[in-house]
């Protein structure tokens, strides 16, 4: 018997998005708020491993995974089966009132297998934006400093200080100011767009010399990176920068979080994307999206001297940690514990990354394809030169979803198209998609 409850094929029964589809999105107009947008306006009724079905009966493949949320597949049955006892026995409490297991539990997981043999402290949260302000919360109380730095092409949220923290202001932070302060923003390792033979070395000297400069090491609270970054276009510094951004934080008492709340659990091929830099070891890790199966739930992980550097009830939350939640992450967590899930990463990788290869080779409107794992890219340009081609991304976009393919774009530029697909997608469902990607690329 098939593990999957849904049949693994792409269907196109209507028009993008059907009737009952566009009904729903004129009810949406009257009664939400137009500040939140929708990238496909197709209603989902039901999902499972990788395909979603909407409300007219179209089956799309998803290579978005609600950004990089449901890695373990779509109504994953371990987490149907532990939610389902969980909140028959226990909604809420709040932790910080009167404590339950799973919330232990869960932290003693994230302790194990984040970077770094030193003893470790987790607490939990809600969302990505959230587990980031705690960090700088931890980083800052632990220092007694105040400035952070950030990196350019960064996202870390839509809060005021994350908003402060992304490079991109459209459409993230424009009107919404004033901002937190004390941020500053520092050049990134970019291979592609870097000029031609940069090393991660001379990148990081680049960005340690604007550090030292610009806000002075002594000053400096923390560095917050993202491994691989998401929003801005799954891009991945080139090997030495992150250690060497390390070695000066740490010879400066500077702490150093690595935000892997899209690279994290499991993406990547790795538990945590820092592991491909070996030498790289960064004091705290946020994390959320993958953690829980589609639950809400984030966590700062990190340094247990840094993160007991706060008072009792300085961190915390209503929700954080929800018992549904937690238990819903524990069986995500025992599943990669048990196999298996790390190396579908790896597979999916080697379906993209040949097929995409070849596009590319074929095709020079794909200036670069990058990424590991199934956290994979293109950049898209004009061909022959590095001009980021945004028109060319808007109209394959559109070309995949109308024959039922669910990708993503991204990047400062908005010439990138991302691929998140879940864990457990097939190769035969991912060479359909990437046979609608071939198409719509040779149509161009």
């Amino acid at each position: 018997m098939s593990e999957f409850k849904i049949a693994q094929e792409r269907k196109v029964a209507t028009s993008i998005p059907g009737p009952k589809s566009q009904e729903l999105h004129a009810k949406r107009l009257q009664a939400v708020s137009h500040g939140v947008g929708a990238a496909l306006p197709v209603y989902i009724d039901h999902a499972n491993g990788a395909i979603l079905v909407d409300v007219d009966g179209n089956h799309f493949i998803d290579l978005g995974s609600g950004i990089g949320v449901v890695s373990i597949g779509h109504t994953n049955q371990g987490v149907i089966d532990a939610v389902s006892a969980q909140v028959a026995k226990l909604t809420h409490t709040l932790f910080t009132v009167t404590p339950y297991a799973a919330y232990v539990e869960v932290c003693e997981i994230l302790n194990r297998h984040t970077p770094g043999d030193f003893e470790k402290r987790s607490a939990l949260f809600n969302s990505g934006s959230e587990a980031v302000e705690n960090a700088v919360k931890l980083a800052r109380k632990f220092t007694g400093r105040g400035e952070i730095a950030v990196f350019d092409h960064a996202y870390h949220g839509r809060t005021n200080l994350t908003m402060a923290m992304n490079f991109k202001n459209m459409p993230y932070a424009d009107g919404f100011g004033p901002f937190a302060s004390s941020v500053t923003h520092v050049p990134m390792s970019y291979p592609f767009r870097d000029p031609s033979g940069m090393t991660g070395e001379e990148a990081a000297k680049r960005a340690i010399t604007y550090m030292e400069k610009r806000v002075g090491a002594k000053n400096l609270a923390a560095i917050v990176i993202e491994p691989v970054q998401g929003e801005g276009g799954f891009i991945s510094p080139a090997a030495g920068f992150l250690t060497a951004l390390a070695t000066w934080a740490k010879e400066n008492g500077i702490v150093v979080v690595a935000d892997e709340v899209q690279s994290g659990i499991a993406r990547t091929g790795r538990w945590f994307a820092s592991e491909w830099e070996p030498t790289f070891v960064p004091d705290l890790v946020t994390i959320a999206k993958g953690i829980a199966g589609g639950m809400v739930l984030s966590a700062v992980t990190g340094r247990a001297d840094i993160m007991d550097s706060s008072h009792a009830g300085g961190i915390g939350g209503t929700f954080g940690g929800n018992p549904v939640s937690a238990a819903a992450a524990i069986s995500v967590l025992q599943q990669i514990e048990a196999g298996g899930v790390l190396e579908n990463a790896t597979r999916i990788e080697g379906v993209l990354m040949s097929r995409l290869k070849a596009l590319q080779a074929s095709y020079p409107v794909i200036g670069d394809v990058r990424g590991r794992g199934a956290m994979i890219a293109i950049e898209l340009v004009e061909p022959g030169t590095l001009n980021p081609n945004s028109a060319a991304v808007d109209t394959l976009v559109k070309h995949c979803h109308q024959n039922g393919v669910l990708v993503l774009n991204a990047g400062t530029y908005g010439n990138v198209i991302r691929f998140l697909p879940p864990l457990n997608i097939s190769d035969a469902l991912l060479n359909d998609a990437l046979d609608v990607l071939t198409e719509g690329i040779a149509a161009l």
